[in-house]
């Protein structure tokens, strides 16, 4: 039982190789014609340089938080909670670089169809994909092993939550700067570009088409990367911490022997689902076909054999831990609620899928609305992405009636059992962590191949073909989505639970927690919880239309102030350099505040008072969990119905309901690509910075 936390160890080992092997096949593939170099440099240049400046801006938020957790908590919290933050840049950073690599030998190799364009496309998504499960995971081992296993520090486990804290930083900021970058530029192109001047998307006359691009990797490649490192690295921590900050409850339920299987068993679903996503990834391989169905079906094939692996290593894996134990009496009920989760977090997948992909009747339908215009497509994309999250509201209800009969079932009816029932499912659902950012990466840099065929003027058939990757790179972000924002509802509800557990031991019993919302201090707390995500949401949309606004009118300058611009007069290019630097500065500005909210308040409120903070943090969880959903799909929908109509339906390119789709599109990009997906790590965020600074609230 020892040797698990090393095996997991050498999994992440085996990830970060599996990475570099990836690289290199990446790095082998023929980058296409001059044209194309170029336009790949120029990307790589502009997205290195935001996450350089990025990383500096965080970085001194980053020190300002290691020297309050050193001054409050302790020192070594410090120390895990940089290398947290460290790693999870380090692995944004490394997706982003393979990423502006992979653009262009994308596109080259589109000229010889999706058989050859999509594993070129997927391979620099695995390198994204395996980097942030081997930090993640090789981090908190290391963090584990060192201060639990070797030191034995006191308040070991403060210290290694910090490590999830650094990653949530890191993240969160990622996330919404990366999100107002890619959506100020890809807003000011399409409005501009495609509606006044009605030229093309992407087309190489739009001054705004090189900072689109780079948008599409600092947001949807680093900054998911971030966001699905902190949700992977936390899923882990929840359960583990868990069990260390509930005490005497454990010992009641389980004993005091029986506490070192309930440490390692996150770890060992950590070991199977890593093992699993290095065997799916192999499998993926594209075929001759640009339907959307068979390239979904190549694609989904890897993420789809790692989870049935997974599930079949997991029952063996509970067996194993529980199963010669008189104590754990149905091992079997931890594994199904690991299982349930993996499941529920897959069934989540697949209803963004429905009301994101243009195979479905939703988007379909948010087409045929744009035949009367921006109006009726706006209001039918926020219908179905409101109907979206009453579906995903069901799963996640009966993944949590799952996960906690399943450990009821274990622990005999205990109540403790049930609880940790609920936190193992958060790494069910995020086991094939590996795989999944590697098909959700994909999608950037099948967009990026596109824009690359478009300004390098390639024959239209390579452009077909780019499309079609990217289209399904649209729902494959919405299916990471659905993974992520899921794993936040159970991680976040178990991290809720150790913080109320840590408040007792914190005030040596005396202080427990307080939920009744006919309580004043609650209530209070309770619809400051449920106002905080709008408020987020809020502030990140309306800077990503300031931003906008301002790639707005910077991208008519050009086309008004440089002759022959607009016509395409051969040798005349736009200053793309200058939108470049006008979303670096305005994602960098604007970032701020909605990133420091979510650290901020709940340390304000927590310092006046616990159960204040207690009703915040349940509100929060509760409206942030549908917001993220609702704006995640609504956005992916509003995306894919453009495309559609793009594909030729009603009317196809430059026609007035490809005018209205494109209105809702840029209505949806902040949806999808800023708010919906940082509102997750909000909530984690705010949970996490409460159960480091438990000890201090009382």
């Amino acid at each position: 039982m020892d040797v698990i936390p090393y095996l997991a160890l050498i999994s992440a080992v085996a990830a970060l190789g599996l990475a570099g092997y990836y690289y290199k096949a990446v790095e082998a593939a023929p980058p296409g014609n001059e044209r194309m170099v170029f336009l790949m440099t120029e990307i790589q240049k502009g997205a290195k340089a935001f996450l350089q400046k990025e990383y500096q801006w965080v970085g001194a938020f980053a020190v300002v938080m290691a020297i309050l957790l050193a001054i409050v908590i302790a020192p070594l919290a410090a120390v895990t909670y940089v290398l947290g933050a460290v790693l999870s840049a380090g692995a944004g950073y490394a997706g982003m670089t393979v990423a502006t690599m992979a653009n262009a030998r994308t596109t080259e190799a589109a000229k010889s169809g999706p058989s050859a364009a999509l594993p070129v496309a997927f391979r620099g998504g695995a390198v994204m994909g395996f980097s942030v499960a081997g930090l993640a995971l090789g981090g908190l081992m290391i963090t584990y092993l060192v201060f639990v296993t070797f030191l034995e520090v006191d308040d070991a486990f403060e210290i290694v939550t910090a490590y999830g804290l650094g990653a949530s930083t890191i993240a969160l900021f990622s996330r919404v700067g990366g999100g107002i970058y890619t959506k100020a530029a890809d807003v000011g192109a399409d409005l501009v570009g495609k509606v006044e001047a009605g030229i093309p998307e992407d087309d190489p006359r739009n001054p705004a088409t090189i900072a689109d691009n780079v948008g599409d990797n600092v947001g949807d490649v680093a900054g998911m990367g971030a966001d699905l490192f902190e949700s992977y690295a936390g899923s882990i921590i929840a359960p583990i911490s868990l069990v260390a900050f509930a005490g005497g409850l454990v010992a009641e339920n389980a004993g005091d022997a029986n506490v070192l299987p309930l440490f390692m068993f996150p770890m060992l679903v950590a070991f199977i689902g890593m093992v699993a996503s290095i065997i799916g990834s192999f499998l993926v391989k594209g075929g001759d076909s640009t339907d959307s169905h068979a390239l979904s079906k190549a694609l989904h094939l890897g993420t789809n054999v790692a989870m049935g692996i997974t599930i079949v290593g997991v029952i063996g894996g509970a067996y194993w831990l529980f199963g010669d134990d008189e104590i754990f009496t149905k091992p079997w009920g931890l594994a199904l609620s690991v299982i349930g989760g993996l499941l529920v977090g897959w069934a989540l997948g697949k209803t963004a899928e429905y009301y994101t992909s243009d195979a479905f009747g939703p988007v379909k339908k948010i087409a045929k609305q744009s035949e009367t215009g921006p109006a009726t497509t706006v209001l039918s994309g926020i219908s179905f992405g409101m109907i979206s999250v009453a579906a995903s509201v069901v799963l996640i209800l009966v993944g949590v009636g799952v996960a906690y009969w399943g450990g009821l079932q274990t622990f005999n009816d205990a109540e403790f059992g049930g609880l940790y029932g609920i936190a193992v499912a958060a790494i069910g659902m995020l086991a094939t962590t590996g795989v999944v950012v590697s098909v959700d990466a994909y999608g950037p840099i099948a967009d990026n191949a596109g824009g690359i065929a478009e300004m390098a003027e390639l024959d239209p058939s390579v452009r077909e073909v780019t499309d079609a990757l990217d289209s399904l790179g649209n729902t494959t972000a919405a299916v990471a989505k659905g993974f992520a924002v899921g794993s936040a509802a159970l991680t976040a509800l178990a991290l809720f639970k150790s913080f109320e557990f840590a408040i007792t031991t914190a005030s040596e019993g005396e202080k427990v927690l307080n939920l009744d919302i006919g309580q004043v201090d609650v209530f209070v707390g309770l619809f400051l919880g449920a106002g905080l995500p709008f408020l987020f949401a809020a502030l990140t949309i309306d800077a990503v239309g300031r931003a906008a606004n301002q790639m707005i009118e910077e991208v008519r300058r050009q086309f008004r102030e440089i002759p022959g611009l607009r016509e395409g007069k051969e040798g005349v290019i736009p200053d793309s350099a200058r939108c470049v630097a006008i979303s670096t500065e305005a994602s960098l500005k604007e970032m701020v505040i909605p990133g420091a909210l979510a650290v901020v308040v709940p340390l304000v409120v927590g310092f006046i008072d616990v159960d204040t903070l207690g009703g915040l943090l349940a509100g929060a969880l509760v409206t942030g969990f549908a917001l993220a959903i609702f704006m995640a799909n609504a956005g992916g929908a509003w995306d894919n119905a453009k495309k559609y109509i793009e594909a030729g339906a009603h009317g196809g390119k430059g026609s007035d309901p490809h005018k209205a789709a494109v209105v809702g599109d840029t209505v949806g990009d902040p949806f999808k690509d800023t708010s919906g997906p940082a509102m997750n790590i909000l909530l984690k965020v705010m949970t996490i910075v409460s159960l480091v600074f438990a000890s201090a609230f009382v």
